[in-house]
């Protein structure tokens, strides 16, 4: 299992953010623990995705600017 990082402070405020959708939008109230054991899951699960998704893009932002400046050079 990789174990993701977050600063703490972004860690926290997603801890708060995720509490006030439980309790919005599903009229439940959970704990910091709770908010913390489902944010781990969350990275855990999904996390990877996008970071692919991110390498992938970048590459390909990347290919297409060389590919411009190659062009220019010819």
């Amino acid at each position: 299992m990789l174990k993701s990082y977050l600063p703490p402070e972004i860690k926290k405020q997603a801890i708060i953010d995720l509490k006030e959708y439980f309790l919005n939008k599903r009229g439940e109230e959970i704990g910091d623990l709770a908010a913390d054991i489902i944010l781990d899951f969350i990275s855990e699960k999904i996390g990877p995705h996008f970071y692919n998704q991110a390498v992938y893009d970048i590459s390909k932002y990347m290919s297409d600017k060389i590919d411009d400046i190659n062009g220019f050079m010819k």
